[in-house]
């Protein structure tokens, strides 16, 4: 695959979609679009780190560049201090006393950032992660969990060795198949084109919201027209049997005949319109 068809998938993949015309279609559409466009997000995310991280790379070599030349300060410093002593003792005994006072303040400062990396060792929350495996063997086990297992056991040297080479392995595993994936997508795609991807799917999106709201304003305004129609059929249907309850005779039964029929009617169309609308709400 070359660099081209990526660049041309967001925007295929987006234009392609016109089954976004229906409500379901949408909501599919949307909802396949939508990871997609988290995964282009990240990987865009990702590629901006990438470039700010060379820039930052750059920065730092000035920075290294800056720093030498403060080291070469430093030395031209203790240059100049030694050959200011000289004037008053030999050159020899002036080097030796300013190489002493560096090799004291080399030693305090070594030894106090010994001691507090002594303590400061193990780089991990232990007091945390015992606390942490406490919780869930109480929660597994209950009364019955036994807490001398907390204790993490020495490992010997074949163990080690063992654990180390299974880590490398895994890591080889998940490099492998890291580049598989690579290599069967294809080369990955430029910032540009992700720019432009996200872009076009992002409108696209906006598109399909529009179409849901609109599909969903529908159904409510269905839902509106049959809440009225039940309430004009239940209103007809009272007042049909209190007519049907005030006439008698033949002369009754003509004139509820002549009466009565239309509404009957209207129920028939109300109920036919029910039908109808329901059907609507569903697709």
């Amino acid at each position: 695959m070359s660099s081209a068809r990526h660049a041309k998938a967001g925007p295929l993949e987006v234009h392609s979609a016109g089954s976004g015309s229906t409500l379901m279609g949408a909501l599919k559409l949307a909802s396949r679009l939508v990871p997609k466009q988290l995964n282009d997000e990240i990987s865009l995310a990702k590629a901006e780190l990438k470039r700010k991280g060379i820039a930052l790379g750059i920065a730092s070599a000035f920075f290294a560049v800056a720093l030498i030349f403060l080291a070469l300060l430093v030395v031209a410093l203790v240059v100049a201090a030694i050959m200011g002593l000289a004037t008053i003792m030999p050159a020899w005994l002036a080097a030796l006393l300013v190489g002493a006072f560096f090799l004291i303040v080399l030693l305090i400062a070594g030894l106090i950032g010994a001691l507090r990396l002594k303590k400061a060792l193990p780089l991990k929350p232990e007091q945390a992660i015992t606390g942490l495996r406490y919780d869930v063997g109480v929660v597994k086990e209950g009364a019955k969990f036994n807490t001398s297992t907390l204790v993490a056991k020495p490992l010997t040297k074949a163990e080690a060795k063992a654990k180390k080479a299974e880590k490398t392995a895994k890591s080889k595993r998940a490099k492998a198949e890291k580049e598989a994936k690579a290599a069967l997508n294809g080369p990955a795609p430029t910032e540009h084109e992700l720019s432009q991807r996200t872009a076009a799917r992002r409108e696209h999106l906006l598109g399909l919201r529009a179409t849901i709201m609109a599909h969903a304003d529908v159904r409510k305004d269905a839902r509106t027209l049959i809440h009225k129609a039940k309430i004009t059929a239940d209103d007809a249907a009272r007042d049909a049997r209190r007519g049907l309850a005030d006439l008698s005779g033949s002369a009754a039964a003509q004139t509820a005949r002549d009466r009565w029929v239309p509404v009957g009617v209207f129920l028939v169309s109300v109920t036919i319109l029910l039908i109808f609308l329901r059907k609507l709400i569903r697709k």
